[in-house]
């Protein structure tokens, strides 16, 4: 069945969009906003292929969720248009409203950008992308693993997945919900509870889980965040951080 509604949460890698879908799939009204096309190959998805989508990603009151990363959204967009038969000269918009119905759209960034990198390094070299609530720490020693040419790349990547990002919203001059993983980590629940709010979705009797995932970030984070932070504007006459 097709969705009613429908939202995408828009991310680069640890921005906290994996924290906050597990949250709106905790309240049981907000979808089942996992990463439905991260998995498939866009040449090949079918029509069935979407309904099947539809069908996982769909709470009984019709809202449909779904996590993206803009990486491959291009080809995305040419597979909705094929599957859905739609007319040429359609905005990349107004293929994805097609494809996901009353579309509304969650822009997920982080302002400290050395630091979301730093993170996405982390994460790749230990293997802890994400640490359940109450779990110990992957003992992994990892401190000899730093490289400044990986996190500057990351630094440049999540800069233009998000430039991706504000290109897509801008064909239909679109506003989205803002969440700044800064702010979302200290206000969790309200957090979420706006989401609801911004998909017009109730929120009396709503309960909202507690956070699935405790804080990876450690002083290995930090002592890379510093280097890279120096090793980065050596030899700059302004200095800006």
């Amino acid at each position: 069945m097709k969705p009613v509604n429908s939202y995408t949460i828009w991310f680069s890698q640890r921005t906290g969009s994996t924290l906050l879908y597990k949250a709106l799939e905790s309240t049981r009204v907000a979808g089942i906003p996992r990463e439905w096309l991260t998995e498939p190959d866009p040449a090949t998805f079918s029509f069935q292929d979407i309904q099947q989508m539809w069908r996982n990603g769909t709470t009984p009151n019709g809202m449909f969720g779904l996590k993206i990363s803009p990486y491959k959204l291009n080809d995305w967009l040419q597979a909705f248009q094929r599957e859905l038969q739609l007319p040429a000269g359609l905005s990349g918009p107004q293929i994805w409203e097609a494809a996901f119905p009353g579309s509304k759209h969650i822009f997920m960034t982080r302002r400290n950008k050395v630091r979301l990198a730093v993170s996405w390094w982390r994460a790749i070299v230990s293997g802890e992308w994400h640490r359940e609530h109450g779990s110990a720490p992957h003992r992994e020693e990892i401190a000899d693993k730093y490289s400044f040419d990986a996190i500057n790349h990351l630094l440049v990547e999540c800069m233009l997945r998000e430039a991706a990002m504000e290109a897509f919203f801008a064909e239909e001059r679109i506003v989205p919900m803002t969440i700044v993983y800064e702010d979302f980590i200290l206000k969790y629940e309200d957090t979420v509870m706006d989401v609801l709010k911004f998909l017009n979705l109730p929120t009396e009797s709503v309960q909202v889980a507690a956070p699935f995932f405790d804080p990876i970030a450690d002083d290995v984070a930090e002592s890379w965040v510093q280097r890279f932070r120096l090793e980065r504007q050596e030899g700059w006459q302004n200095i800006a951080w």
